[in-house]
């Protein structure tokens, strides 16, 4: 299973509860989420796709987004082997884990919330709104799009 696999089936299974998504989204530090989501209330969750064993263990950037967002989700296809996610280097009492296929997704553990400063919200809501637009022009009118 590849990640865009992965990918749609956590987005239809965010939709249902809620929650709007965006993939590839750039984050402070030159960093990119793979998924953005923010629900009714303003609360902004990241989830980070892994399909390989080596992607998960050689990463070390994740921490880095903690601080754009309130929950935190590893997404992963069935079958993988997730027990170096119940490790302490991966923060298990503050990330959650998402099965995914290419249909749809199940929470298997729950994400802690941990609510960002009201700046820190603002600015990246603000960020996802104008990424969000911006996406959307450039599917309108993709000459304008190169404008932006």
């Amino acid at each position: 299973m590849c990640a865009a696999d992965v990918c749609r089936g956590t987005v239809r299974m965010l939709l249902r509860h809620d929650l709007v998504a965006m993939a590839e989204v750039p984050l402070d530090g030159g960093r990119r989420a793979d998924l953005m989501a923010i629900d009714s209330r303003g609360q902004i969750l990241i989830v980070e796709v892994k399909v390989s064993r080596a992607d998960l263990l050689g990463d070390g950037k994740w921490t880095d987004y903690l601080g754009c967002c309130d929950r935190f989700y590893w997404a992963i296809p069935a079958g993988f082997d997730a027990t170096p996610l119940d490790g302490e280097a991966f923060l298990p009492a503050r990330t959650g884990i998402i099965i995914a296929d290419r249909y749809d997704a199940e929470i298997v553990r729950e994400a802690h919330t941990d609510p960002l400063p009201a700046a820190t919200r603002k600015r990246c809501t603000l960020a996802f709104a104008r990424r969000a637009g911006r996406r959307l022009i450039g599917m309108i009118d993709p000459e304008a799009g190169a404008m932006l």
